[in-house]
């Protein structure tokens, strides 16, 4: 129980980051807007609540003793999948500031990035946090304040890994993955290349059925002519 409810939450935050990561992106393109903005806290608060959730849960149970050695293997192979979502997430969120700084929204005459990217945001951002409708509270000068809110919020989450790290000593190089480095690949892959093997030895035997009929029909049609040939050397004889 304790193992799928860590599993749903780790999943939730790597949705949620990787909504984040998504619309940091846009920030400074055709589509920013104070819409994204708001938008970019909400997803990014969500994502630390989930983070804080995930810390708490995996810490209590990478603490208890009683765990047994291989279910202990699993939480530790969680712990470093959820440590490297917050790596991620700190560099998103290291390169939202960085952006957002160099983009103004209150600084009409600054030249936006042509990404390329047009649209609204807020359909990704729903489906990732699981709402509805996003609702836009936020006041006109939201970059401003948020961007110091932000400042904030980075070192919160590295004081949080910090943390993590002295809880809870889990060296990434000391955890067993469960399958090979694009294991995925290798197996989609295979799949096409038995699928295609397959199909090479259908046209194969294909061939070779063909092959022995024109043999068969030489074969008939040459003792055929030697049985006419000697019936003609019989009679002249």
């Amino acid at each position: 129980m304790v193992k799928e409810e860590c599993k749903a939450l780790l999943d939730a935050l790597s949705k949620v980051a990787a909504c984040y990561r998504h619309m940091v992106l846009t920030i400074g393109g055709t589509s920013d807007s104070q819409n994204l903005r708001e938008e970019l806290k909400k997803t990014r608060q969500k994502a630390q609540e989930l983070a804080v959730a995930n810390r708490n849960k995996l810490t209590a149970v990478l603490k208890d003793k009683t765990v047994s050695k291989e279910d202990k293997a699993e939480f530790e192979r969680l712990w470093v999948i959820f440590s490297t979502c917050m790596e991620i997430l700190e560099i998103d969120m290291r390169r939202a500031l960085e952006l957002g700084q160099e983009f103004p929204l209150n600084v009409p005459k600054k030249h936006l990035i042509q990404t390329g990217m047009s649209g609204g945001t807020s359909g990704v951002a729903a489906r990732a946090m699981s709402v509805q409708n996003m609702k836009y509270e936020a006041e006109h000068n939201i970059d401003v304040v948020d961007l110091k809110d932000l400042e904030n919020e980075i070192n919160q989450v590295g004081e949080m890994m910090y943390e993590m790290e002295m809880k809870v000593n889990v060296p990434q190089w000391t955890v067993e993955a469960k399958q090979d480095p694009g294991a995925e690949l290798k197996s989609t892959i295979s799949v096409g290349a038995s699928s295609i093997g397959m199909i090479s030895v259908e046209e194969n035997k294909s061939f070779c059925d063909i092959s022995k009929v024109l043999a068969g029909i030489i074969f008939s049609a040459v003792l055929i002519i030697a049985i006419v040939l000697a019936v003609c050397v019989v009679k002249l004889s």
